[in-house]
């Protein structure tokens, strides 16, 4: 089953499908040790990542399992990250919720956004249940912006991951559609 990956459009991001034109800024993105810091995964040190990443996004698509977007600033249309929705299952009405931002643009409201446009999407035209995300127990904003958009800390998976050596705690979140409210996008 297909699932065609949406264009969306909020007040100051568009999200859209990645194409090969993403490869660089997207490596750059993987690349920076700053920004992986809390991921279950090292940062990128091979740039062929970027085009298998793009190629797991038309995957995804095509096997009907998720959707991961490219969010693009639309004041000048500059690649600033990604947000994904993965491993959605049509039974349960279930999926994962998943973003990725440059450092560059952290605090200025666009990880809420974007997660906030996707999740729109995702209770109308899926009509999921559950929306479940994860976050490091280190990474304080990232669960903030999870809070803000109506997101509950259900648990605490310990030593979940160890990359590099560096032995880490994971928060799980999860967000119910009757708690859902998409007509108000947070601050």
């Amino acid at each position: 089953m297909t699932l065609a990956t949406p264009v969306l459009h909020t007040a100051r991001l568009r999200l859209r499908p990645f194409t090969a034109a993403d490869a660089d800024p997207l490596f750059a993105l993987h690349s920076s040790a700053y920004v992986m810091r809390y991921w279950d995964s090292p940062p990128w040190k091979e740039r062929v990542r970027s085009a298998r990443f793009i190629a797991m996004c038309q995957r995804f698509a095509d096997e009907g399992t998720g959707a991961r977007v490219a969010i693009d600033r639309a004041s000048d249309g500059a690649f600033v990250g990604w947000c994904s929705l993965t491993e959605w299952n049509p039974d349960y009405r279930s999926a994962s919720l998943g973003y990725c931002l440059d450092d560059a643009v952290w605090g200025h409201g666009y990880a809420t956004e974007a997660a906030h446009a996707l999740l729109q999407w995702a209770f109308g035209t899926l009509d999921l249940n559950r929306v479940q995300a994860e976050a490091d127990t280190r990474n304080v904003a990232s669960a903030r912006v999870l809070e803000k958009i109506g997101f509950v800390r259900e648990g605490t998976l310990r030593e979940e991951c160890i990359v590099n050596g560096d032995v880490s705690n994971t928060w799980v979140f999860g967000l119910i559609r009757r708690e859902w409210q998409p007509s108000t996008m947070p601050n």
